[in-house]
């Protein structure tokens, strides 16, 4: 008799298969990759904390500069809250990276563990189940990717604000600032979201369709 299986049920076999004998060390990949979705999480909010807290300043830093008796200060103030901010997103696409090789290596292994079962049409089903849900969560990770690029944008511009209002009074002319500020903190929700989305997505992968069995 044929048998039929869905895609949760193919990868639960495949995976139970691997927890006890098989050859590629599912459980520890699995384990790795589930760890590795919390590192990602926790840096993340580190990266939103960081970049609130430079956006406030940020919207703060005219006045502050009009109103300080020393404005070199005020610059390396601010000059140093978003070297933190670019020091958060070099750990954050760091995580980013790590996640992503956590996730192929464990779909490699299930793929190889797969190539050596002897049944066709378990074979078959199983590489179908395999690389349609590889596919949906790689295109979860190319927006990460994009997130993390995005961030790291919103660093380059808020130095380009910074360098210009620092020469703009140094020459005695305080220059406003606005527009560029209103360009960065509308986008930073979008990408935090992004960043959620991709949390989100990852945990759903591991607790529904592999951590569960």
């Amino acid at each position: 008799m044929k048998l039929y299986f869905s895609i949760g049920s193919l990868l639960a076999l495949l995976i139970l298969s691997g927890c006890y004998r098989g050859p590629e060390d599912l459980p520890k990949l699995k384990k790795k990759f589930r760890s590795q979705i919390n590192q990602f999480e926790n840096q993340k909010e580190n990266t939103d904390d960081k970049v609130e807290v430079a956006v406030e300043k940020l919207t703060s830093f005219q006045q502050a500069i009009a109103n300080a008796e020393n404005a070199d200060s005020e610059f390396k103030r601010v000059y140093n809250q978003w070297h933190k901010v670019n020091k958060e997103v070099e750990d954050l696409n760091n995580e980013y990276n790590k996640l992503k090789e956590d996730a192929d290596n464990l779909f490699n292994a299930m793929q190889a563990q797969t190539e050596g079962l002897k049944d066709a049409t378990t074979k078959g089903e199983l590489m179908g189940a395999i690389n349609k849900t590889r596919n949906s969560y790689s295109k979860t990770l190319l927006n990460t990717q994009k997130a993390v690029e995005s961030l790291n944008g919103l660093h380059g511009e808020a130095l380009e604000i910074i360098k210009a209002l620092e020469v703009a009074v140094a020459v005695g002319e305080i220059a406003n600032i606005n527009t560029g500020l209103k360009n960065i903190e509308s986008r930073v929700d979008k990408i935090m979201n992004e960043l959620n989305v991709t949390i989100a997505e990852s945990k759903d992968l591991y607790e529904t369709r592999i951590g569960a069995f």
